[in-house]
């Protein structure tokens, strides 16, 4: 079977768009499939692939019988909408507002049963119509929303949805209306793939708005140049120009939002310092201390008692630790006098990258051999957090 243009780039469109949604699922499985909240959200992943996927497999087999999962897909998106807008403000829709979405989703949903186009446009017209009025309902409900009533960060989660509305609307309006705005392809799935990139992205607590955004317009403007590059090069019409725009984009976002993924999953199972520091279970500072040397990031850590200090000044130990708790030998405190003596002494002897004050009486160190740290500052933060720790663990102790 030889599939027309439009057809190919509809079915790699639909195809990119499903794989954007299995990955966004399988990023949210990976954490709490059964959260109240991530249950709602799986629920529209899921009602948008079963939409794409329809659309695939009407375009590979030519059956009209697909379009049944097309209807009903689209029908359950304000539905769809409306529970993931309660669920992330934690409050209820007006009852007036659950009316229409329940019962225009009942109408669809009994109109999907017929999946001849016999009774289109007046169908999809109406559809179109409920699947605005059901992402107008989810923004009035994020605008008008007590910001006092959520955290910070659920008002950023809100915030970073609500986002995707602004591409998600227009490009779903434009696959109603690709006949009469004479497009060669159903847009939609860049939409799709653009909130699965704003929710992946939710991950990473660090991210503001403005890196996301900036990263897809980066994107955008890419793989835009390079297709307007091959148009031209090639001498296309625009129909051709809009589909290899459209294709390129929708492969390199696929592309990009799996290396997201697959990031923010290496970061959540990494080997810190934060999660020896939450996983030990040592009852005394000396056995959270010696816990490091197990670590991965270590390669190697000595415990240096009070005896192994005998020629070195208390005092000054104590002087130089107090000023810092943690020593690193690519930056010492302290480089001439008695102090910058001691700590040559201490690298040298030790030949540590790092050394930490356990405990001050008797005065107790602990040497690490962690170069790689030298050039992380987050590793040397999470370092200082563990010295921390065990300093607090001593003067806990009876």
């Amino acid at each position: 079977m030889t599939l027309a243009a439009s057809d190919t780039g509809n079915l790699f469109l639909a195809l990119a768009a499903l794989a954007g949604l299995l990955i966004l699922q399988a990023v949210i499985c990976a954490r709490d499939p059964w959260a109240p909240l991530n249950r709602r959200f799986l629920l529209g992943l899921r009602v948008m692939a079963m939409l794409f996927a329809g659309r695939a497999l009407l375009i590979l087999t030519g059956w009209d019988f697909f379009r049944f999962f097309i209807l009903l897909g689209a029908t359950l998106i304000p539905l769809s909408v409306l529970l993931l807008a309660e669920g992330l403000l934690r409050r209820h829709a007006p009852l007036g507002v659950k009316f229409w979405v329940m019962g225009g989703t009942i109408l669809f949903s009994i109109l999907s049963f017929w999946w001849s186009n016999s009774v289109d446009p007046l169908r999809l017209v109406g559809l179109l119509a409920f699947q605005l009025s059901g992402f107008f309902i989810g923004a009035w409900l994020v605008l008008t929303r007590n910001k006092a009533s959520l955290t910070v960060a659920e008002n950023q989660t809100v915030e970073r949805l609500a986002l995707s509305l602004f591409l998600l609307v227009p490009f779903a309006a434009a696959d109603f209306l690709m006949d009469y705005l004479d497009l060669p392809a159903q847009i939609s799935p860049l939409g799709v793939l653009f909130l699965c990139w704003l929710a992946v992205s939710l991950g990473r607590s660090q991210s503001q708005h403005r890196a996301p955004l900036v990263s897809f317009f980066a994107i955008v403007l890419g793989a835009g140049l390079s297709g307007f590059v091959i148009a031209h090069m090639v001498g296309m019409d625009k129909d051709a120009t809009i589909l290899t725009l459209v294709v390129i984009l929708a492969a390199v976002l696929v592309a990009v939002l799996f290396i997201e993924a697959q990031t923010l999953r290496s970061e959540e199972q990494s080997q810190t310092l934060l999660r020896h520091l939450a996983e030990d279970r040592s009852r005394d500072a000396l056995g959270f201390l010696r816990g490091l040397q197990a670590h991965p990031l270590v390669e190697g850590a000595a415990l240096i008692e009070a005896t192994q200090l005998s020629d070195l000044e208390t005092s000054v130990l104590k002087h130089i630790f107090k000023v810092r708790p943690v020593l690193r030998r690519a930056d010492p405190p302290f480089t001439d006098g008695a102090e910058g003596d001691h700590i040559k002494h201490l690298f040298s002897m030790f030949n540590a990258s790092h050394i930490l004050l356990a405990d001050d009486e008797p005065i107790t160190l602990v040497a690490l051999s962690m170069p790689s740290l030298a050039t992380s500052p987050r590793a040397e933060l999470e370092l200082a957090a563990v010295q921390r720790m065990a300093r607090l663990m001593t003067k806990a102790r009876p």
